[in-house]
């Protein structure tokens, strides 16, 4: 399905709400505005496998330019709007965008000569004047598109995804998102979703695509709050919502009368993925919220994926799913297959090659395996236990080794987490002139901690309890933020370049 049926049966029926209050768009709204739009791309001289650049905050226009592409055979590239002016250059550049929408207050993250950009449309009255001249009537042909979403560039830059476009209408069925996710998670026109998250990460995109494919309505946050969250799942009735686990960590540490006081009797599922969930947090979540939480491992490439309910994780905690799309292969540095429970560099074996990285061959033959050229991997370590769950280690490029030894900063990171002094932590290696590499901890504490040698001594003997001494990080730094993705991804390069002395 897609917007334009419900348009048509249901005209006023909110596709997309601020949860702000600022703004309801409509089906009818949906429908014609992004009709409007991709008449006016078409107008411009784009066509199908061009790309449209979108660079904006959380809003309804987010949508109505997503639909507008998957109804013009063009591709969607959504920037995210927290890079800084040289990274958007990069993406600009690198995806051969014709056309940019961007909103007024990131257009001069946006300036620059890009040779193939002929097409810039500002969010305000120069986009009101487009749509506005553009014809509010459907073409006859309406080639699906689709979106070319960059990697978050946590171990460098961002790498530009490009699937193959469908043969296929904009109302013809057949859209992977909308056939896995749709039943897996029971989205249908009665579904009311929260995205906390921005839209321009790929979790949130497509999701909303989903959404609106069926029907339902999303209820989009400007931007992240604890409280605001559990307020609006309340207030408008959600019934799905979807998360990182650094969300769940913030809205624990919310004092138990303000998780207690909203009426959550709507919610039936909330969905997270995006990050490994700290064994300790999940169980938390699952313990307050019930056994709603269910969890996918997937990536923006669409390599595979695993999924996995509450009460089955429960059976297996820490396990992210058994496999729903390809086979997770597990392999050494030299591609050879690994036994059950030992970690390794996680293929996921494909009939054919799902994706590959933009104006960039050999990034692409990078991911998959040296000899079977379908399987591919997006660099993260785990492992397959004999019942063949998926648990995760870390990203391969986040190892810490360490005399010889491999040693994974995500299950340090989860340890620490449980300190009541820690609000956020990361962990890294830093140059060892006797082992290689050392483990140090770079810790954010809640507020009424103090940042001095007690908490550091604390926290040690807290990790020592449960973590071999290997594992122990031999220094700890404190920091008032860590640099995180607003998707809850550590951006691991700039605490490397930080304290690499």
């Amino acid at each position: 399905m897609y917007p334009g049926a419900y348009a048509a049966s249901s005209p006023d029926k909110p596709a997309v709400v601020m949860e702000d209050d600022s703004e309801v768009l409509t089906y009818a709204q949906l429908e014609e505005r992004s009709v409007r739009l991709a008449n006016a791309f078409t107008a411009a001289g784009l066509r199908p496998g061009d790309v449209v650049a979108l660079l904006t905050e959380n809003s309804p226009r987010v949508f109505e330019v997503y639909w507008a592409c998957l109804r013009s055979g063009l591709y969607l590239t959504a920037v995210n709007w927290h890079l800084a002016k040289p990274e958007v250059g990069y993406i600009l550049q690198d995806c051969g965008a014709s056309a940019l929408v961007v909103s007024e207050s990131l257009n001069p993250l946006a300036e620059g000569d890009f040779p193939a950009l002929h097409t810039r449309i500002v969010i305000g009255d120069d986009y009101e004047a487009v749509l506005a001249s553009a014809s509010p009537e459907p073409p006859a042909n309406q080639p699906r598109g689709g979106d070319m979403l960059y990697s978050s560039g946590t171990t460098g830059r961002p790498k530009g995804i490009k699937p193959n476009l469908p043969d296929r209408q904009v109302d013809e069925p057949g859209d992977p998102y909308v056939g896995v996710f749709g039943p897996l998670y029971g989205f249908d026109e009665n579904s009311v979703y929260l995205s906390p998250a921005p839209l321009y990460h790929a979790a949130p995109l497509r999701f909303g695509m989903v959404v609106t494919s069926l029907g339902g309505t999303v209820v989009v946050m400007t931007s992240f709050d604890a409280e605001r969250a559990i307020r609006a799942i309340a207030r408008y009735r959600v019934t799905h919502s979807q998360w990182v686990p650094t969300h769940f960590v913030r809205m624990l540490r919310l004092p138990v009368s303000v998780r207690g006081g909203f009426d959550l009797s709507s919610h039936r599922v909330a969905i997270h993925a995006a990050a490994p969930c700290p064994v300790e947090v999940k169980r938390a979540m699952i313990e307050w919220w019930g056994p709603i939480l269910e969890e996918y491992y997937a990536s923006t490439e669409g390599a595979g994926g695993t999924f996995i309910g509450s009460e089955e994780w429960l059976k297996h905690p820490g396990s992210v799913g058994r496999p729903m799309i390809g086979v997770p292969r597990i392999c050494d540095d030299k591609g050879a297959l690994l036994p059950g429970g030992e970690p390794g560099l996680i293929f996921f074996e494909r009939d054919d090659l799902p994706f590959t990285y933009h104006n960039d061959p050999e990034k692409t033959r990078g991911a998959q395996h040296p000899d079977h050229p379908t399987w591919t991997t997006v660099g993260d370590v785990g492992y397959v236990d004999d019942e063949g769950y998926l648990f995760l280690s870390d990203r391969k490029a986040f190892t810490i080794i360490s005399g010889g030894v491999n040693i994974y900063p995500q299950e340090i990171e989860d340890a620490i987490l449980q300190h009541p002094a820690v609000l956020d932590v990361a962990v890294i290696g830093v140059g060892d002139p006797e082992f290689g590499e050392s483990v140090l901890a770079v810790v954010e504490l809640i507020a009424s901690a103090s940042p001095d040698d007690e908490t550091r001594a604390s926290i040690t003997e807290f990790a020592r309890a449960r973590l071999a001494g290997f594992k122990v990080p031999r220094r700890i730094e404190f920091t008032d933020a860590l640099p995180r993705t607003p998707t809850g991804k550590l951006v691991k390069g700039k605490l490397r370049e930080e304290y690499a002395g």
